[in-house]
């Protein structure tokens, strides 16, 4: 078996060689951990699909140093292209361009015309790809359709064997991943909300942007990651509970005794004898807290639901709600519900 060894900050230059090699290292990003491979080898990329168990017609996004990097594949950038590069990056927006034909491999673009570029804000990775020379495929670190990594040990415990190393930087600020904007069309369209928000792209652009379109069909080839599978969703059934539900929902869950696990901001679950792992008291703390809390239930086999808080679905919430949404298959706690 492949022996995954774990980088410091100080040990990129290792880490780099391994990935000019074609082999598979993981990296820290301000959203939660990106699975590395050099972004113009093929059969590199190929083996990011198998090691998480991704399907392969869910494009990759391209992780880069710099502008220049991107226009490697695109050629020069337009001005609007180019004024939110200056104020969002780095940062966790992703941007979605046309690219020249045969570009970059079909392995990262999933057969389509376009690809999704993102500059991290984590310094040690922007150093990391630098030194490797080409710009990184960088999805999450984990195996596919469960709750996103926002810390090393998180990775190791998905990928260990499968990928020969991690830079380890601790964990990760924000907690969910970058917004993806697709400025390849005529009007700028989010097809994930993430770390920045709708109300933050409108407000510094001026007009208004297309927000709705986060699903594609099960025959269509998705622009960007997040549009189409299942993710991020533990073993145990999350239910969604609206802020009026709680009441229910918890007498209930003390019926379950260690079957039922909470999610939410421990100040407002006042039944006592519950297990809860607290999302912290606002929307941004929730985002932050929201995967590493799967994570932890997903290590009891007793808890077979996740009674989890929610959030109104602006700004940050927007991000929050959309990995909410899909870690529970859109159920939300109900009464009506056939719940054994």
């Amino acid at each position: 078996m492949l022996i995954t060894k774990i980088y410091q900050p100080d040990q990129i230059q290792a880490a780099a060689k391994e990935l000019q090699l074609g082999e598979l290292v993981a990296f820290p990003t301000e959203t939660v951990y990106g699975l590395g491979a050099d972004a113009t080898n093929q059969q590199a990329v190929k083996r990011v699909y198998l090691a998480k168990g991704r399907p392969s017609d869910n494009p990759l996004i391209v992780t880069v140093a710099n502008q220049a990097m991107v226009e490697r594949f695109t050629g020069p950038l337009s001005g609007l292209a180019q004024k939110i590069i200056r104020q969002f990056w780095p940062g966790p927006l992703t941007l979605i361009f046309k690219i020249k034909e045969g570009s970059l491999p079909e392995a990262v673009t999933g057969g389509l015309k376009t690809a999704a570029f993102r500059m991290p804000a984590n310094q040690v990775t922007r150093d990391l790809i630098a030194a490797v020379g080409n710009p990184l495929v960088g999805p999450s670190a984990n195996s596919s359709g469960k709750p996103s990594p926002t810390t090393a040990q998180h990775v190791f415990h998905d990928l260990e064997g499968r990928i020969a190393g991690i830079v380890d930087d601790g964990p990760t600020q924000l907690g969910v991943e970058s917004t993806i904007l697709d400025l390849s069309v005529e009007t700028p369209t989010v097809l994930r909300p993430g770390g920045v928000s709708v109300e933050e792209l409108e407000a510094f652009l001026g007009q208004e942007i297309i927000s709705d379109k986060h699903k594609v069909g099960q025959k269509e080839t998705p622009k960007a990651p997040g549009m189409k599978y299942k993710h991020y969703a533990p073993s145990a059934q999350v239910l969604m509970v609206k802020t009026g539900d709680w009441p229910e929902a918890l007498a209930w869950a003390q019926t379950k005794s260690k079957a039922v696990a909470i999610l939410a901001d421990q100040n407002i679950i006042t039944t006592p004898g519950l297990q809860v792992y607290d999302l912290g008291s606002d929307v941004a703390a929730a985002s932050h807290a929201l995967f590493a809390g799967l994570r932890h239930f997903d290590q009891d086999q007793e808890i077979k639901y996740i009674l989890a808080q929610t959030y109104s679905q602006d700004g940050l919430g927007a991000a929050y709600m959309n990995r909410l949404n899909k870690s529970a298959g859109e159920q939300y706690f109900s009464k009506t519900l056939n719940l054994d």
